[in-house]
């Protein structure tokens, strides 16, 4: 039997994917006449909290999609596209019934416990954040967080409006299990500062990785026939045997990440790796 949400926890949850939908963003979505704020505000400083009795699921359904709330953020990282809401939805309840903060360093994630600590890192420019996730978005394709307004100052994300980035949870819990993810964060204090900026940094998405070149090639010939002309073989020596990566790129915004993943996924490719080097 397919499990169902009672009627008003799928309203409510249907008002706040609009509140936090990581949808086009408008030039006067910050506060008026600038795109500063006074004080920026300190980076969220990880603490062990109680899982929030709202907006946890542990399965709901937005716009006839159903997601699962992980059981813990413990292994948890992801690299793709961040977006940001601001003054629209400035004074609105999150999911998990606080009330949302342009000003706060806090953000929307769609599968992850309420609340989580994440580390936020642009991969343009390597500037870094923490943020408190306390809502659930964005509902929006090919989008893996939604940024409060200060929280996008700090990665230099506003007037893009989108960024790739990786987001890694700062976990309190040992790992558990096999998770689709690389490596979590150990909890630690932030000081409020942002990493030094990398402006050097070109982001590739790779499609496979092969320890043998003509599988490489494969790929790689694939592609071409899909109309995807940027592709290369990148050798990597550094393991115990040369790895030969497949890469597209460099991606130099957002716009075109969002084109060479729906080319991939209409070829069945749907694991797509962002690279920054």
């Amino acid at each position: 039997m397919r499990a169902r949400l009672p009627l008003l926890a799928i309203v409510m949850l249907g008002i706040l994917a609009v509140a936090s939908c990581g949808g086009h963003k408008t030039k006067d979505d910050g506060p008026p006449g600038s795109t500063r704020i006074p004080d920026l505000p300190d980076d969220a400083v990880p603490r062990p909290e109680a899982r929030s009795k709202y907006g946890n699921g542990p399965v709901y359904e937005v716009f006839g999609k159903r997601y699962t709330v992980m059981p813990s953020g413990s292994g948890y990282q992801e690299r793709g596209v961040a977006s940001w809401y601001g003054k629209k939805f400035h004074g609105n309840l999150t999911s998990n019934r606080e009330v949302y903060d342009m000003y706060a360093m806090t953000a929307a994630h769609k599968t992850l416990p309420l609340p989580t600590y994440v580390r936020v890192r642009n991969l343009s420019n390597n500037k870094s954040i923490v943020v408190r996730v306390n809502d659930r978005g964005p509902f929006v394709h090919n989008r893996i967080i939604d940024l409060s307004y200060a929280a996008a100052i700090k990665l230099d994300m506003i007037t893009d409006g989108t960024s790739l980035v990786e987001v890694t949870a700062i976990s309190f819990d040992p790992p558990q299990g096999d998770r689709p993810v690389r490596v979590s964060s150990p909890a630690s204090a932030s000081n409020g500062s942002t990493q030094p900026v990398d402006t050097s940094n070109q982001i590739y998405v790779q499609v496979g990785a092969f320890g043998d070149r003509s599988n490489a090639e494969r790929r790689l010939g694939e592609l071409s026939l899909a109309g995807i002309d940027d592709a290369f073989i990148h050798e990597d020596p550094s393991s115990d045997r040369v790895l030969y990566r497949v890469r597209i790129g460099p991606v130099a915004d957002v716009m075109q990440y969002d084109v060479i993943v729906d080319d991939l996924a209409a070829m069945g490719i749907t694991d797509p790796y962002l690279i920054s080097e």
